[in-house]
């Protein structure tokens, strides 16, 4: 087994929980400020990776992320066709908002789960 940086192993550990909250606030106020649901969960899947380097024995459930991320893809077309087909001549400032905000959360989650089983993919199947 290789020997790990103690350093690394304990700034890595500090920045974790930082790093999270900062992918939530940039999915959460993507509707009004540079931002959203890709590159939110983008930000929160270099946190899983980061946990990965963190504890190389974490076992990870690729079958449980596709699965969320079939749903969820789902769920935004769901969501999608709702809004347009019912909420269409909506003006209300509100329900645009929420609407946006659901949206970036949905998508936030499903890049998170494809990013990370595109890197556990390389990880486990491709390094052997």
């Amino acid at each position: 087994m290789r020997s790990r940086s103690e350093l690394l192993m304990k700034s890595l550990g500090v920045l974790y929980p930082i790093i999270f909250l900062f992918g939530i606030y940039i999915t959460i106020n993507g509707h009004s400020t540079p931002g959203g649901g890709f590159q939110g969960g983008a930000i929160i899947s270099s946190t899983f990776i980061i946990q990965y380097i963190i504890n190389p024995e974490l076992e990870v459930s690729l079958s449980r992320l596709q699965k969320i991320e079939k749903i969820l893809f789902l769920c935004i077309i769901l969501i999608v066709t709702i809004f347009v087909l019912h909420l269409n001549g909506s003006s209300i400032l509100l329900v645009n908002q929420i609407y946006l905000i659901v949206m970036n959360i949905l998508i936030a989650t499903k890049v998170y789960c494809g990013l990370s089983i595109i890197f556990f993919r390389f990880v486990l199947f491709e390094s052997r």
